[in-house]
């Protein structure tokens, strides 16, 4: 399931690094608001898949989930290689995002099914190391192959092996995990929700400041998908350097989660949400003031640190909250409003950038993650579930 969610990852790490000028070069879209709007679309997608995979868990089965996921997956390089329009593009990425929230909703909930009570930090700590890290091995690599080879096609045949290789890699060694649902409910004594959309979102206050926090900090990785690369090319960076400093957030996000994962096993999960959130915002702060290559990639990592107190904190928090039957739902509504952070992300930040200019969005979007942190601190309960 780890190598698996790697797989997944690295569907996104293909778009990562260039699209900014991938838009510009090949399809002459030059506006802030036009160029995210590929990220738009993969965020609202990936979020309404998040919702239903968490809906249909129980009753289609994980592991059919997660093969269907891959085969949408499958045709999104070829359109992207061969697209016409824009137009195609944006499609390209409204099947990517239902890709990705079939299949890493799939992988989330499976690995939490396998896993007892102690170790639901550990699983997800690994679980989105493997699909993060991967985020990172493939925006550099691909930004490597566009400086080499151009920004088309070659970048996009990496996509085509990763897609293939995890649908195979799916279909012959994945099992689905529901019969261990049924087991561990037999004892689990988490008092159930009673309205799981509502609750998650607004309701119960453990959830409800784990959901905005993970809204917020999707905006602001939407934001930084989309404008970091614009930033690093108004600077003068060539495609490597940028390759680098992009890479180096996704990679350190991922690798870091190896470790906080398990942390959030044994510390406090509302400490590291609070400190994850701050050093987020303090970083995205200090962007774009900053010049200096050596510094930019410093803060990348710090960035990149910050995500990953977070990212694992977040699931095992909604695991430790909910029942085993009502689990992969509350899962599914985090991750709705989660990934629609991608989209809330990418309009305002394009917005304000083409009517401020790029500085002015990224310090109104960190101002915003410093926000979240403050929710955290006030909201949220120190004893999950309450």
């Amino acid at each position: 399931m780890v190598i698996v969610n790697a797989f997944v990852g690295g569907m996104i790490g293909m778009e990562l690094t260039i699209f900014p000028q991938f838009a510009e070069q090949e399809f002459g879209i030059s506006s802030k608001t036009a160029i995210l709007s590929f990220i738009i679309a993969f965020g609202i997608s990936i979020a309404l898949a998040n919702y239903f995979t968490g809906r249909l868990a129980n009753s289609l089965g994980r592991r059919n989930l997660l093969l269907i996921g891959w085969i949408i997956a499958m045709p999104i390089p070829f359109m992207l290689i061969y697209a016409p329009s824009w137009s195609w593009v944006i499609l390209a990425n409204v099947l990517l995002g239902i890709s990705q929230g079939l299949t890493w909703s799939s992988t989330v909930v499976m690995k939490i099914d396998l896993v007892g009570e102690k170790n639901r930090g550990l699983a997800m700590g690994l679980n989105e190391f493997a699909g993060y890290f991967a985020v990172g091995i493939i925006a550099f690599l691909t930004g490597l192959v566009a400086s080499e080879y151009g920004l088309t096609p070659y970048p996009f045949y990496i996509g085509i092996a990763i897609s293939v290789l995890g649908f195979f890699m799916t279909l012959i060694w994945v099992k689905d995990t529901r019969a261990f649902v049924q087991t561990e409910s037999k004892t689990d004594e988490t008092e159930q929700l009673t309205h799981v959309f509502l609750e998650t979102t607004f309701k119960n206050k453990t959830l409800s400041s784990v959901t905005q926090a993970g809204l917020i900090n999707n905006l602001n990785d939407g934001m930084i998908w989309g404008l970091l690369p614009i930033v690093l090319m108004s600077m003068n960076f060539n495609d490597a350097n940028i390759g680098v400093i992009a890479a180096i957030y996704p990679t350190v996000w991922g690798i870091g989660q190896r470790f906080t994962g398990k942390m959030s096993d044994v510390y406090s999960k509302k400490a590291m949400l609070f400190w994850g959130m701050l050093m987020q915002g303090l970083a995205i702060l200090l962007l774009p003031l900053m010049h200096d290559f050596y510094v930019l990639s410093i803060l990348s990592g710090v960035l990149g640190f910050g995500t990953a107190l977070v990212y694992p904190t977040f699931l095992a928090t909604i695991a430790q909250a909910t029942s085993p039957t009502q689990r992969a739902e509350s899962i599914g509504v985090f991750r709705l409003w989660r990934d629609l952070g991608y989209a809330f992300g990418a309009i305002i930040s394009g917005v304000i950038a083409d009517a401020y200019g790029v500085y002015a969005a990224i310090l109104f979007i960190g101002g915003l993650t410093i926000l979240s942190s403050v929710i955290i601190k006030f909201r949220m309960p120190a004893e999950i579930g309450a």
